[in-house]
């Protein structure tokens, strides 16, 4: 594993040159590329790049005044491709990566060989008769606040643990590259524009339109009890909607499983990116 710089270091992330197929990951909101080290250690054979994406981990933010629409992730990938010399490659993408990863696809198929899309297939959606009500509380909370100073380590691990299904030893995974000591403890360091409401949230046919326009083979995974970010039958229409999906694969762990059990779903991953390269 090395550290890896790219777009002029704004964008920093890690690389494990364990092969010829080269891989981006993609991670999760608020997570950065410590989200993949779990899995890292059962991908040999792979170039395997994963990179923390704007305003996350080690990355820059955006500048002041820019909020962090989901679209612009889109160009970032494109942009870090580019950087790394991959005119094509594989994604590997986990929740916000995931959706990212369809998006590329759709937009760009030329650059996406194949995807491994991680409880991230497609983008959270809306319906159209909810967009003012969402750019209303998009105005309405949309401020900055004081940055909360942990105590300790442990405090901080515990904090980023309420409301989500991390474990305390991925959330300690993550902390090595998302804590920063401050005047009178430690602080998460994303960029705290994250956390402010979307403004904008595609509706559920635009995302079936973006599932069917992709032309790549894909590989989905889902928890399985499922985690409640979209109901049985949206997932199912959306499954459908894959004009090249290869295969489902379902695994315990809750939406952050490729931290917990990834030895299960790693052999899934590897014949997936193998067959299609």
């Amino acid at each position: 594993m090395e550290p890896i710089e790219l777009l002029d270091g704004r964008v920093s992330g890690l690389r494990w040159r364990g092969g010829d197929v080269p891989v981006l990951a993609l991670h999760g909101w608020l997570d950065n590329a410590h989200s993949f080290l779990p899995l890292s250690e059962h991908l040999g054979g792979l170039d395997l790049v994963a990179v923390d994406f704007p305003g996350h981990g080690l990355s820059a933010p955006r500048p002041d005044g820019v909020r962090y629409h989901f679209d612009d992730y889109s160009f970032d990938v494109l942009a870090v491709l580019d950087d790394l010399g991959w005119q094509r490659a594989n994604l590997l993408g986990h929740s916000l990566g995931g959706a990212v990863s369809t998006l590329v696809a759709a937009a760009a198929p030329e650059r996406v060989n194949s995807m491994a899309l991680i409880e991230g297939l497609g983008p959270l959606s809306a319906p159209a008769e909810k967009t003012a009500e969402g750019w209303r509380k998009a105005v309405a909370r949309s401020r900055p606040r004081n940055r909360r100073v942990h105590a300790g380590r442990h405090d901080a691990v515990a904090a980023r643990q309420q409301g989500s299904d991390l474990s305390e030893a991925s959330t300690r995974l993550l902390a090595e590259r998302g804590l920063v000591e401050a005047d009178g403890g430690w602080q998460w360091r994303h960029d705290q524009r994250l956390t402010w409401p979307t403004a904008h949230r595609y509706t559920e046919p635009q995302v079936i339109d973006l599932l069917a326009h992709i032309e790549a083979p894909v590989l989905n995974v889902h928890s399985d009890p499922g985690t409640g970010l979209m109901n049985q039958r949206m997932f199912q229409l959306r499954l459908a909607a894959l004009q090249h999906r290869r295969e489902t694969v379902s695994c315990p762990g809750g939406h952050h499983l490729h931290m917990l059990y990834p030895e299960r779903i790693a052999p899934n991953i590897l014949e997936h990116f193998h067959d299609a390269a």
